[in-house]
């Protein structure tokens, strides 16, 4: 259900310095009994056309602008892998290094010159085709920031990504260096605490970038409806932790979301939203949300991430060596623990990250409709029609978002980290186990 932030800079940072965007840290559950046949039930093409539709011109827009999001997105992915590849057959990265050299005898200190202008220059590769999504986005009117905020907000992206990455890819130079044949394991177990922090650390990070307040200050009565979700699902947020999200300066879109975890968990309504949508719906999205908590998405997500990113790192280092064997002479390549030897594991990284994409989006779509089976079963007993809340939020959010009804199946399953809206609001539609006497997957009642 959440939308994701324009900038997010710590996961960013994090795949820069060697954490490829695999196996996302979400959820699993094991099944209790289900009744019935409507959970399984075949839909008609009626049927599907009314569990989400959108009105002719936004039908029209909705496709164009999907088309314009899977190109930017799969030629973002590519270009990630291209440039980093280019830089290294041009000899680029191995110049850079050599010019780092000469101005300080230091390595700590051509390190950090290195390393902050390779983040920079990324930052400024991606920069063109940020900036046609942007485009795109305000054009079909979605997106409503200036050009001057959204300018600033790739200042401060980059200010951060300075701040955290810099040190970060140190470190894992370091690494290299100081344990040249196992390196990947040393890597590998230095990742695992930085994944912990940066999910403690997203909701600090979150003022930057947008204006923050308590929710009860406008929406007394949401908290009190709220408060009745958080009492049946255990997520244990009190009113104090729940805010108001100034999305309106941005965008038109909706979203509501919990993040952070222990003291930074918080539950966060974009004022698009409150008031927008009718205060069921909200509680419908902040339902699934605490599925993600519930279910336990970061303790499993970050399990399968441990174990997945120790093969990946093994893979990912035997072939970055392989390239250096290779081709490392014609890259200007000296030794694998140079800087320039650091961005060859970076490529291998990136590429493994590009082939990996469907197992990812695989495994978060799985995750993501059980948390929606789990917010539906959340606001049962709460909102008079959990069948019709479910339906209706799906389609405030696809028509907010301009999403695709009919997204292109091959898309759906390379790049899709949730099913597509038209799915999940057909599951919704006859997701009724409470039919007969029956009871929910996550809840007895």
């Amino acid at each position: 259900m959440i939308r994701r932030w324009r900038v997010v800079v710590c996961f960013t940072v994090l795949w820069i310095a060697i954490i490829p965007n695999t196996l996302k840290a979400q959820n699993s559950a094991a099944p209790s009994q289900v009744a019935p046949a409507t959970t399984t039930q075949a839909p008609s093409n009626a049927n599907v056309q009314q569990a989400y539709s959108l009105p002719p011109d936004k039908l029209a827009k909705a496709i164009a602008i999907s088309r314009i999001r899977d190109i930017l997105d799969i030629t973002g992915a590519v270009w990630g892998i291209v440039f980093l590849w280019l830089l290294l057959a041009t000899r680029a990265w191995s110049s850079l290094e050599r010019w780092a050299q000469r101005i300080s005898d230091r390595r700590w200190i051509q390190g950090a010159i290195f390393f902050a202008a390779f983040l920079i220059i990324s930052a400024l590769a991606n920069m063109p085709l940020d900036w046609i999504g942007e485009l795109y986005e305000r054009s079909y009117g979605i997106s409503v920031e200036g050009w001057g905020a959204w300018l600033g907000d790739a200042g401060k992206a980059l200010a951060l990504t300075l701040l955290i990455g810099v040190p970060v890819l140190l470190l894992f130079n370091w690494i290299v260096r100081r344990w040249p044949r196992r390196y990947w394991l040393g890597a590998w177990a230095v990742t695992l605490p930085i994944l912990a922090s940066v999910i403690f650390a997203v909701p600090l990070i979150a003022p930057i970038f947008d204006k923050f307040e308590p929710l009860v200050q406008s929406n007394p009565a949401l908290v009190d409806q709220l408060e009745k979700v958080v009492a049946k699902t255990g997520t244990n947020i009190p009113p104090d932790r729940m805010y108001l999200m100034k999305a309106s300066l941005k965008t038109n879109g909706l979203n509501a979301y919990v993040s952070g975890v222990g003291a930074t968990k918080r539950i966060v309504v974009w004022d698009t939203t409150a008031g927008r949508v009718p205060n069921d719906e909200v509680l419908f999205i902040f339902g699934h949300e605490s599925g993600h908590y519930v279910l336990h998405h970061i303790l499993k997500g970050f399990a399968l991430s441990a174990v997945g990113l120790f093969f990946i790192y093994w893979a990912c280092a035997g072939f970055a060596a392989w390239m250096v064997r290779r081709v490392g002479a014609s890259w200007g390549v000296t030794e694998f623990s140079s800087r320039t030897g650091f961005v060859v594991l970076l490529f291998s990284v990136s590429i493994a990250n590009f082939l990996l994409q469907p197992v990812s989006s695989a495994v978060s779509r799985h995750f993501e409709h059980q948390a929606d089976v789990f917010g539906q079963e959340a606001i049962h007993g709460i909102v008079p029609d959990p069948q019709k809340t479910a339906v209706a939020a799906f389609n405030a959010l696809g028509q907010s978002w301009l999403e695709d009804p009919n997204p292109n199946p091959f898309i759906e399953f390379w790049l899709y980290g949730h099913p597509s809206t038209q799915h999940r609001a057909e599951f919704a539609l006859h997701y009724d186990p409470w039919a007969n006497g029956g009871h929910g997957e996550f809840f007895k009642n």
